[in-house]
């Protein structure tokens, strides 16, 4: 399964939460917003936008706000296609998960 490692759940999280803003959304908005689902901290978070950018699922621009620059991130379409992926597999996976919480599976 894809969700068997951390790295691709945040990868899975950070891809959703920015693929909510049509023009992308910067990276403090994106720590509180994830930060509603699961813990998680900037030192954190930053690598994986790194990691997502380098992979080439986000792009990254600058624009002014209050006088300086702000760094904004957006989901490309080799992006969403792997957050589309993330949803199928993610999908499975609970819906895997939910049946043993459930009682529905059995040895």
């Amino acid at each position: 399964m894809v969700f068997n490692t951390g790295a691709a759940l945040l990868d899975a999280i950070v891809l959703a939460v920015v693929s909510r803003e049509k023009e992308g959304t910067y990276g403090y908005k994106i720590t509180q917003d994830v930060r509603r689902v699961i813990e998680v901290s900037e030192s954190t978070l930053y690598p994986v936008l790194r990691r997502l950018q380098k992979d080439e699922c986000l792009e990254v621009y600058d624009r002014q706000f209050d006088g300086r620059n702000r760094r904004y991130y957006k989901v490309t379409e080799k992006g969403m296609a792997q957050l589309n992926l993330y949803r199928v597999e993610w999908k499975n996976y609970s819906s895997k998960i939910n049946e043993i919480f459930e009682g529905g599976v059995t040895a």
